[in-house]
């Protein structure tokens, strides 16, 4: 199983951005942080705001800052709202699915368990679990 590039990027976003509460972080300093496009991540972090994850400021002084504390953001719940589908296999997808052994497999019973497991790792995760900790005395 792999996420996108869009989650990959959309976790990073806010782990960086978690990492300094005290202040707005722009989205050139995330991407040139983690050495990826500045494009992609402006629309990554669009996304992020649009959902209620970031609040975003415009102009000179702005930049963007999570829209509520890293404690209350499950990790499986940015997953969930940045993956297209969760689909291991085409068989998942009944819509497209062209595999003559649907009606007899087990291998898909299988994959949901492992999916279902996978999902309630990151489902007991919040971004503040996955922070460092603070650095105040």
């Amino acid at each position: 199983m792999q996420l996108t590039l869009y989650t990959d990027y959309s976790l990073r976003a806010l782990l960086y951005i978690g990492r300094t509460p005290d202040r707005l972080v722009t989205i050139s300093e995330i991407a040139d942080f983690y050495g990826v496009s500045r494009n992609h991540m402006v629309k990554v972090i669009h996304h992020l705001g649009s959902i209620g994850y970031l609040t975003t400021i415009r102009g000179k002084a702005g930049g963007v800052r999570l829209a509520r504390p890293a404690s209350e953001i499950r990790i499986s719940e940015v997953v969930q709202a940045t993956e297209p589908h969760m689909d291991l296999q085409e068989c998942f997808n009944p819509h497209t699915n062209t595999c003559p052994l649907t009606g007899d497999c087990r291998l898909k019973g299988v994959l949901y368990q492992a999916r279902a497991a996978f999902m309630g790792v990151l489902a007991g995760q919040t971004l503040a679990d996955l922070l460092p900790p603070s650095q105040e005395p």
